[in-house]
């Protein structure tokens, strides 16, 4: 196609409570219209099963797909299988160092999705030097890293491709969150398959105090945590010839409507 436009909403750190389920399922209504909904991590409050459970009945009424990372939060309680297995039944795609492709409406989104980890940035780094415990955290991101490229590199054909993570791969989102945190926040290292491959749209949560957007270079960065989207989601046109933009609500139609996007 030579001219095209998708929609696709996002958010992290959803924070979802067993006694949340109203809420939930207004906030997914609300998204008619849009083509794809991505989920960056932290779905849940505390890392139970049961929080999921809410989560997927919201998620099986979607009007579009969805596709989840899973954050930190997710994995408190050693749950993090049974997360992705309700989430999963539910229809939703979780990802973990591997991508997906979705055909909407003769536009293919390839998405690549993955937690990431923690590393730090620039001079804060942490090197593959010293205790072994060190060096596994290191081993660890570099995991996701190869991942990273790799999976890059499968949607390379697509007409959008998409990058969504939990943990940050840039500082330049981090801003209003305390430096003395922000190697827990992510690590730029998630850069580099970044720079090399420059995906249409780059997605991350966790920084709840951070920025909405930044950048790795020419690549725009968005930070979708919900604390800092006044827990909504953010909607963005992406297409043929447009760098992606959030879209503003449709102020006549349902309190978190979007107008799809060629209709």
């Amino acid at each position: 196609m030579s001219d095209y436009r998708v929609t696709i909403a996002a958010a992290g750190d959803l924070h979802v409570r067993e006694e949340e389920s109203e809420r939930w399922h207004r906030c997914f209504a609300g998204l008619e219209g849009v083509d794809l909904i991505l989920l960056a991590g932290d779905l849940t409050a505390d890392g139970h099963a049961s929080q999921a459970e809410v989560l997927a009945d919201a998620c099986a009424v979607a009007p579009a797909p969805v596709a989840a990372v899973l954050g930190n939060h997710d994995w408190h309680m050693g749950e993090e299988e049974a997360i992705c297995g309700v989430l999963r039944e539910a229809g939703v795609r979780v990802l973990e160092r591997e991508s997906a492709l979705y055909p909407v409406r003769g536009v293919e989104i390839g998405v690549v999705g993955m937690k990431g980890f923690v590393g730090g940035f620039l001079d804060s780094r942490i090197p593959d030097f010293g205790e072994p415990l060190l060096r596994r955290v290191y081993a660890q991101t570099s995991l996701d890293v190869d991942a990273l490229e790799r999976e890059l590199q499968e949607i390379e054909g697509s007409d959008v491709r998409v990058v969504l993570l939990h943990y940050a791969p840039t500082s330049t989102t981090l801003a209003g969150e305390r430096e003395a945190i922000w190697a827990f926040l992510g690590t730029d290292r998630l850069a580099e398959p970044i720079t090399r491959h420059a995906p249409d749209l780059v997605l991350h949560g966790h920084a709840h105090g951070g920025r909405f957007s930044g950048c790795i270079g020419a690549v725009e960065v968005w930070n979708v945590a919900m604390p800092i989207l006044n827990w909504e989601f953010a909607v963005f046109e992406a297409g043929a010839g447009v760098r992606p933009r959030p879209l503003q609500r449709d102020a006549a139609a349902a309190p978190q409507s979007f107008p799809r996007a060629g209709a």
